[in-house]
């Protein structure tokens, strides 16, 4: 080791990154590294969302179409397969209120639950929901359990 071939720690020294702005000296004056005028020189310039240089915009372009029914339920649907897997897990018993169905992470809090029929329950279940499909219900009970509507 001499003094042609010393160096700082790894780590030790940390590049400070572009000094912009000032003066002309820098090679980085003027304006900055910013180019010539246009709104992305200038200070305080924020890219709109959806702004396409002063094109229409999408969003604008494409027609507005249908609507929203502000009487619209939306139910959170739990299916008599999903049911019997979490009887063979051990997870419910022999009922299932709404409480369970929250605390399984099946519906929020807010929701509206309906029981739906895809796949079979072998287990007599209690089941209390907001709503069931024909099959479903006609399932549960097939199976000895009773369907509570809420």
């Amino acid at each position: 080791m001499d003094l042609s071939n010393l160096k700082p720690a790894e780590g030790s020294v940390k590049n400070q990154g572009k000094r912009v702005g000032r003066g002309q000296g820098s090679g980085k004056g003027g304006t900055a590294t910013r180019g010539h005028k246009g709104a992305k020189s200038r200070s305080g310039y924020s890219k709109k969302i959806g702004f396409e240089g002063g094109q229409m915009p999408l969003q604008r372009r494409v027609p507005k179409f249908g609507f929203t029914n502000i009487n619209r339920k939306e139910y959170q649907g739990v299916n008599l397969d999903t049911l019997q897997q979490l009887v063979d897990d051990n997870k419910i018993k022999d009922t299932v209120d709404f409480e369970t169905l929250v605390s399984l992470r099946l519906a929020g809090k807010n929701d509206l639950v309906k029981i739906l029929g895809r796949g079979e329950l072998k287990s007599k279940l209690k089941v209390s929901a907001h709503k069931f499909t024909a099959s479903a219900k006609a399932a549960i009970e097939a199976a000895g359990g009773e369907a509570v509507t809420l």
